[in-house]
C-alpha cells in the first residue's frame, strides 16, 4: 500500500457514509486549487482567470496553491493523496501526468485521480529569442546539425510535452540539442528572454502575448494547423517535421470524492468556461479552450497513457 493510502481509505469511508443531505450542501466552505507548476507559467494563468467563474457557480471561494516540482509530480502527488472530499481540487497536465509514472516510482498512478473537466487544449511551440540567428526552424536544425549538442533549450522537465517534442524533433531531423529543465514555462520564458537557452519549447497559450509583443520569436508550432492567435507561424508539418504533439490541462479530484460533488463541479466548470467574460478574458490570454465531462475526459487521459507507455516501451526517454 502506498504512503497515505491507509488513511486516504479511512477517509473515503468516511465520505461513503456522509448523508446525501451534506453532500447537497457542498461546497460549505471554501475549496483550494493546486497548481503542480510555478506562477505565470500556462496552467497558473489558466486557473487564475478560470477561478473568479468557478467561484460564482460554486457560491464560495478558491485558494489557488502553487506546487512546482519534479515536472509537475509534487503537485500532483500532492492532489492524489488530499482528502476526497471535494475541498481539494487541482489542474492536472498531460502529457506529465501521466508519463511521469511510467519514467520512475511515484506516489500516485492515474487512478488516484477522478476527473472532472477537460479546460484547455494547447499546442507546443518552438521559440527563440527576437535577436536569435534563426529565422526558422530549418535554420536551427541546420546549425544543430552542424554543431552537435551545443543548442541548449528549455522545458517544464523530463516527459514534459515540451522535452517531448524536442526529443521527436530530434529524432525526425536528426540532430543533439542539450536539454535544460525549468520548474514551469515562466521559469523558461525568463531564460530564453534572458539569452540564458538558445530555444525555449513551451505552449502557444503561454507564448501568443510575448511573441505578439515581440519579445520573443516563435518558429513552428507543433499543432495541425495554425493557431488562430498566430496565424503567421508554421507548423512543424509545414517546416518539414511531422509533429504533432501539445499539453492537455484540466481538473480533478483525488479518488472516491462522491460522484454528486463531482458532477456539482464539472457542471460549475462547464458553466464558467460558457461565461462571455471568461471567454473574452481566455482568447485575451490565448487559452484554447476544450471542455470535456468526466467521462470523456477520463477516455482521453486512459487513451493518452495508453499512447506514451506504447512510445515509452518503444524509445524510453531521458535527458
Amino acid at each position: 500500500m502506498k504512503p497515505g493510502m491507509k488513511t486516504r481509505t479511512v477517509a473515503m469511508a468516511a465520505i461513503m457514509l456522509m448523508p446525501l443531505s451534506a453532500m447537497a450542501d457542498y461546497p460549505e466552505r471554501a475549496v483550494q486549487m493546486i497548481i503542480g507548476y510555478s506562477a505565470g507559467g500556462g496552467t497558473d494563468i489558466a486557473a487564475r482567470t478560470l477561478v473568479p467563474y468557478i467561484e460564482k457557480e460554486l457560491g464560495t471561494d478558491i485558494t489557488v496553491i502553487n506546487r512546482p516540482g519534479a515536472g509537475g509530480e509534487v503537485g500532483f502527488t500532492a492532489l492524489a493523496n488530499a482528502e476526497p472530499d471535494g475541498y481539494t481540487i487541482g489542474f492536472i497536465n498531460t502529457p506529465n501526468v501521466l508519463t511521469i509514472p511510467i519514467e520512475r516510482d511515484t506516489r500516485y498512478e492515474l487512478s488516484d485521480f477522478q476527473p472532472v473537466a477537460s479546460v484547455v487544449d494547447d499546442p507546443d511551440g518552438f521559440n527563440v529569442g527576437p535577436d536569435s540567428e534563426f529565422a526558422s526552424l530549418k535554420d536551427l536544425v541546420a546549425y544543430a546539425k552542424e554543431h552537435p549538442g551545443e543548442i541548449t533549450y528549455g522545458t517544464t522537465g523530463v516527459g514534459s510535452d515540451d522535452h517531448l517534442a524536442a526529443l521527436a524533433l530530434q529524432r525526425l531531423a536528426g540532430i543533439e540539442m542539450t536539454h535544460v529543465p525549468f520548474p514551469g514555462a515562466a521559469d523558461v520564458r525568463q531564460a530564453l528572454m534572458g539569452g540564458h537557452i538558445d530555444m525555449g519549447i513551451f505552449n502557444i497559450g503561454e507564448a501568443a502575448a510575448d511573441v505578439k509583443a515581440g519579445r520573443i520569436k516563435m518558429l513552428a508550432q507543433a499543432a495541425s494547423q495554425r493557431s488562430k492567435e498566430l496565424p503567421d507561424v508554421p507548423t512543424t508539418a509545414e517546416a518539414g517535421y511531422e509533429l504533432t504533439i501539445g499539453s492537455n490541462r484540466g481538473i480533478a479530484v483525488p479518488a472516491g470524492v462522491p460522484d454528486a460533488i463531482v458532477q456539482k463541479l464539472s457542471s460549475a466548470v462547464e458553466a464558467a468556461m460558457n461565461n462571455e467574460d471568461f471567454q473574452k478574458a481566455a482568447a485575451q490570454q490565448s487559452l484554447p479552450l476544450d471542455y470535456q465531462d468526466p467521462t470523456i475526459y477520463q477516455q482521453t487521459l486512459q487513451d493518452l497513457q495508453a499512447r506514451f507507455q506504447a512510445l515509452w516501451d518503444e524509445s524510453p526517454w531521458s535527458e
